[in-house]
């Protein structure tokens, strides 16, 4: 577990700043590391790399982005840290990853990643024998948002209207008074509070839930098949053993999002279509990118542990100690 320096020196009594400064220039080894020149750009540790790997992005100072490569065998400690390179340049990033030996590269079976074009591109040069692996996580939420964007509308729409009765109130002199549902909501608030349910089977819903989702499906019937089709898309993934079957499922959807022409599963269905080699993939071992995920959150934990990066060369050198 990284602790923090300022920890360190409050517990043992040492003026916190005093003791970061000969930790970084004396005990830690930072001056004589050997990725040091170069440590703001790129960190490799090719030692680390294994059959299969995550590959994702990860905001390090700043909202700077850098792109982290993963061994998933390390499960997020000791070892997991492959390579680091700033920014999400493939070219940037394949010139660094090509510094590993085409025979180690060449053991890469399987590579995990978002719907990222540029990522495609980066394990199609580096890992010639890998195959590419589209998270499903990132897929669904594709779908997902989908259904926001058509519930955003529905309350914009809805914040407009409540908006114009408000004024027409004023000018007539009288109070105002909105619907209220049995629940006990407006309209806007209808719209506004089913953002999580939305995202969720119905069978985990809660009452409470399952009361307002029966009204906002009712007053807005849009809402309810674009909801369906979210979860006729999740059910392809939990049903599917194969993927043929999931390739089934797959035709099945698009056919039913023609038939409903709703404009925003129209666009997430195209952006399916390119991807849909490597998402099909997913069935073979049913792998994801949540270590890649797991460890951008321990990475953002630790930035936050130590009160942010002030310097980039001496974090990102602290980063490669605990999981390079």
């Amino acid at each position: 577990m990284p602790v923090s320096l300022a920890s360190i020196a409050v517990s043992a009594c040492l003026p916190v700043k005093e003791f970061e400064k000969q930790y970084k220039d004396q005990l830690s080894g930072f001056h004589q590391w050997e990725q040091k020149d170069h440590a703001e750009d790129w960190l490799l540790y090719a030692k680390n790399i294994g059959p299969q790997l995550s590959i994702d992005e990860v905001a390090v100072s700043k909202g700077e982005l850098y792109t982290i490569v993963t061994n998933k065998a390390a499960h997020g400690g000791q070892g997991a840290l492959v390579a680091i390179v700033a920014g999400t340049k493939a070219s940037a990033v394949i010139a660094v990853l090509t510094q590993i030996p085409l025979t180690q590269r060449n053991q890469v079976t399987e590579v995990t990643l978002d719907m990222s074009n540029a990522m495609d591109a980066i394990i199609r040069a580096a890992f010639p024998h890998a195959e590419i692996v589209t998270d499903r996580f990132h897929v669904q939420q594709l779908v997902s948002e989908a259904v926001q964007e058509i519930r955003n509308q529905l309350r914009r729409a809805a914040l407009k209207e409540e908006t114009a009765t408000i004024l027409l109130a004023k000018k007539e002199n009288k109070p105002y008074q909105p619907f209220v549902y049995a629940n006990g909501d407006t309209k806007k608030q209808l719209l506004s509070r089913s953002f999580y349910l939305l995202f969720k089977s119905s069978n985990y819903w809660t009452e409470r839930q399952q009361a307002r989702a029966q009204i906002l499906f009712q007053e807005f019937p849009a809402l309810q098949h674009a909801y369906n089709l979210a979860m006729l898309f999740r059910a392809g993934y939990e049903r599917s053993q194969t993927k043929a079957a999931a390739k089934l499922c797959l035709d099945q959807w698009y056919a039913k999002v023609d038939e409903e022409n709703i404009e925003p599963f129209i666009v997430a269905a195209e952006s399916i279509r390119v991807h849909e080699d490597t998402i099909l993939n997913y069935f073979h071992q049913r792998s994801t990118n949540a270590s890649a995920e797991s460890f951008n959150a321990k990475l953002k934990g630790f930035r936050a542990l130590v009160r942010g990066v002030r310097d980039v060369k001496f974090f990102l050198f602290r980063v490669g100690k605990i999981y390079g």
